[in-house]
């Protein structure tokens, strides 16, 4: 699939307030012809200003979107870790149970938000470093190499404190709802159950986790440029969403 058509697929699936603040490709792609084909040297040297502006204009859009993002999530974790505690001091068992089933059904939702953010940061680099790559490729200019060096640097790029508060959140399903799971049936009925808890957002993030594992598929094209292969973690709950096929949510 072209990337202009996964870029498409995955703004489609993303949450619908995220959907303004992806890569805006088509008019890269636009400015990226605009100056292959300019001839007088000072419209190409317009063209390309204004791509470069573009790109930086870029960066500032993801950067803004996702460190709001990233705060509230962990305002969202800490909030999430209080209400677990304050049940198991204060909960009646028919309450224990009831505000139990609420909060598994809130941090499932929450895993499935942190993982399509990690998607975010990922599919917008790898449309960075594509349009970068089709520039040079089409202009005989450097732009690649510098410009991915300076993303390596920005907030969007680093996701070690969204990896953490995933990784956090599993433990916690795992911890609290410790799962229960025998056999194939058993393990379908708790990827069921953790359909319907999250409702929409969770066929969004196996779609997410899909995209994820296949652009950081090693191929005969992987250079310094490429994500890493993706390592999902030991758990429980990203086994089970990538173990069976999908189920479709009435």
């Amino acid at each position: 699939m072209k990337f202009g058509k996964r870029l498409k697929q995955q703004i489609e699936q993303s949450l619908p307030g995220w959907r303004d603040y992806f890569l805006s490709y088509k008019d890269l792609k636009k400015l990226v012809r605009l100056i292959s084909s300019a001839s007088p040297p000072l419209e190409c040297g317009k063209a390309e200003a204004e791509f470069v502006c573009l790109l930086n204009d870029e960066i500032d859009k993801f950067n803004s979107f996702f460190m709001e993002q990233e705060e509230d999530f962990i305002i969202h974790h800490k909030e999430l870790q209080q209400r677990i505690e304050k049940v198991m001091e204060n909960g009646i068992e028919k309450d224990y149970k009831e505000e139990l089933a609420k909060i598994r059904k809130d941090i499932v939702n929450f895993h499935g938000e942190m993982v399509l953010l990690m998607n975010y940061s990922n599919i917008n680099y790898t449309g960075l470093a594509k349009i970068l790559k089709k520039y040079d490729k089409r202009t005989g200019g450097v732009l690649r190499l510098p410009f991915i060096q300076k993303v390596l640097e920005q907030p969007f790029f680093t996701t070690d404190l969204i990896s953490k508060l995933i990784k956090e959140c599993e433990n916690t399903l795992d911890s609290v709802f410790p799962p229960s799971v025998s056999d194939a049936g058993t393990l379908r009925g708790e990827k069921e159950a953790l359909a319907l808890a999250g409702e929409g957002i969770f066929q969004n993030t196996v779609a997410a986790l899909l995209t994820m594992q296949e652009m950081r598929r090693g191929s005969s094209t992987h250079s310094h440029f490429s994500l890493p292969p993706l390592k999902f973690p030991d758990s429980d709950i990203l086994h089970t969403l990538q173990i069976l096929p999908p189920i479709q949510i009435p």
